[in-house]
């Protein structure tokens, strides 16, 4: 029998292959750290609904209040594509917040950043930024959900409102990873 299928020393090796990856299983940072990954998935899995339901309601806003052209009416009612555009906006927006939660720094496992920063804490910190996060995307998703364009037009300013919350929520995450410590 070789040493082959000896489990210290193939156990050895991958240790030192996590310690070198600058991984260890049992480190609270690890899972803090896979814990952010996660939520910040959700999080922008819930925008995404808010993205495909904005979308829904703008196709339907579109097919009731823009309908073909006829000889009797050639052009669109202005109004109707103002508000058509609005929602095709406000479907960009939450879809350009999407994409900005899935490229959000994790803070780094480094030994500069050691040197510097306690990695608990700052995922502990973040925990925080991370809560309010999920909520403000679940009142954002659960506001148009079930609703009429006419509804969100309405509402749009209230709406653009939470997006701008979202934003400023997403920004002050940053500044805890980047920012002084």
């Amino acid at each position: 029998m070789t040493g082959f299928y000896d489990v210290g020393p193939i156990r050895q090796i991958a240790i030192n292959l996590f310690y070198g990856w600058g991984y260890n299983f049992y480190r609270k940072e690890n899972q803090l750290r896979a814990d952010d990954q996660l939520v910040r998935a959700k999080a922008a899995w819930l925008l995404g609904q808010a993205v495909d339901t904005v979308r829904r309601i703008e196709s339907a806003y579109r097919r009731e209040f823009l309908p073909p052209p006829t000889r009797a009416k050639p052009f669109p009612d202005a109004d109707a594509i103002a508000g058509a555009q609005a929602l095709e906006r406000l479907g960009g927006a939450i879809a350009a917040l999407e994409g900005r939660l899935h490229a959000l720094p994790a803070p780094e496992n480094d030994r500069m950043t050691q040197r510097y920063r306690n990695e608990a804490d700052t995922l502990q910190k973040l925990v925080s930024a991370d809560e309010q996060l999920i909520g403000q995307a679940e009142l954002l998703r659960s506001m148009v959900e079930g609703q009429s364009g006419a509804w969100v037009l309405e509402h749009m300013a209230e709406l653009e409102g939470g997006l701008s919350a979202i934003e400023d929520t997403v920004r002050g995450r940053q500044d805890m990873l980047m920012g002084p410590v």
